[in-house]
Parts: C-alpha cells; sequence; structure tokens
C-alpha cells in the first residue's frame, strides 16, 4: 500500500498530478479541498463552519479535518493499493494526528512529494484557474493571504517530513510528462 502525501503551495498542480497517479497506480485520492468545497455546496453544516475559515484564508482546525480524512479513508477499504492525501497535512500536528490515524489502521504514509513552484507563477497559475473555473477563493487578495498561511505554517512540514526520511523534492515547473516522470520514480522507488 502507498499512501502518498503530495504537497505544495496551491496551484502547485497536486490536483493535475493526483489525477495522473490515480490513472497510473490505482490510488484512491483525498482532497481536502474538494471534500470541503462539497461540504459548502451542500450547505451542511461542516460547510457552514469551514466556509468561515476559509473566506478569512484561514485553515480548518486539525480534529475537524482528521475526522473527515479518517472517515473517506476508511470508506475505501482495506483492499485499497493506496491514497493520495492532495491538501493534508498542512502543519506539523496535523503530520502527526495523520501518522497516528494511519497507524492505528496498521498503515503508514510512503512518501510526502513537494511540488515546488515560484511564487510569481503560483499567482498566475491561480488567477487563470479563478477565471477559468469561477472558483471563488481564485482572485488575488485570497491567493496572497493563502500563500502567506502556506509559507508560515506549513513549510516546517518539509523538515518534518525530511526527518521521517519521506520527502522528496520535485520540481514543479516545467511540462505536466517530465513532472510526471520526476514523480512516477519516486513511486515506483518505494
Amino acid at each position: 500500500m502507498k499512501n502518498i502525501v503530495i504537497f505544495g503551495a496551491p496551484g502547485s498542480g497536486k490536483g493535475t498530478q493526483s489525477d495522473l497517479l490515480i490513472e497510473k497506480y490505482g490510488l484512491e485520492h483525498i482532497s481536502t479541498g474538494d471534500v470541503l468545497r462539497a461540504e459548502i455546496k451542500n450547505g451542511t453544516e461542516l460547510g457552514k463552519t469551514a466556509k468561515g475559515y476559509i473566506d478569512n484564508g484561514q485553515l480548518i482546525p486539525d480534529e475537524l479535518m482528521i475526522n473527515i480524512l479518517a472517515s473517506v479513508y476508511d470508506s475505501f477499504g482495506r483492499e485499497h493499493k493506496g491514497v493520495i492525501f492532495d491538501g493534508f497535512p498542512r502543519t506539523i500536528p496535523q503530520a502527526e494526528a495523520l501518522k497516528k490515524m494511519l497507524e492505528e489502521r496498521g498503515d503508514k504514509v510512503a512518501a510526502m512529494l513537494e511540488l515546488d513552484v515560484p511564487e510569481d507563477e503560483l499567482m498566475t497559475r491561480l488567477i487563470k484557474r479563478g477565471q477559468e473555473c469561477g472558483r471563488a477563493d481564485d482572485n488575488e487578495e485570497t491567493i496572497k493571504k493563502r500563500l502567506v498561511v502556506y509559507h508560515s505554517q506549513t513549510q516546517p512540514l518539509i523538515e518534518w517530513y525530511k526527518k521521517e526520511g519521506l520527502h522528496h523534492h520535485i520540481n514543479g515547473l516545467g511540462t505536466l510528462e517530465r513532472i510526471f516522470e520526476d514523480i512516477q520514480k519516486v513511486i515506483d522507488g518505494i
């Protein structure tokens, strides 16, 4: 079982590369962003709570996210080939909570893939995505807030995963094919 944490700033290509991983390796996928957007769209209590945090560019409380993730993870059953965690963890306490949640199920994270993209390119990609997809959180003001949160709260995860021996740096600039080739080398090696 290959549980993968795909990591990078908003707009770094996590969703796109996750789709390619699903197709090639038959992995399951948990995008916290997609899960939360669905809850918001459906007007659930969780969605309303989450929307308040998201609209202010803040992260969802850890306990809430872990409960959501555990539920989705368990819904895949025991026979899955692995899960891509996209957009989670974003802090060291979340990484520790994910490790604990997986250990309770006899599982673990096999690798953390860091998609590294320069900030000016991230801004360009996100503005374009907002125009093409109509995502309300892809406007310049919210993007800037999200990048500040990313740099201050999530970058320490790189060091945490390095200490765990699971960190793999991927240059996120270039063609989709070249980036995916680099990712495949990591996945095939674990």
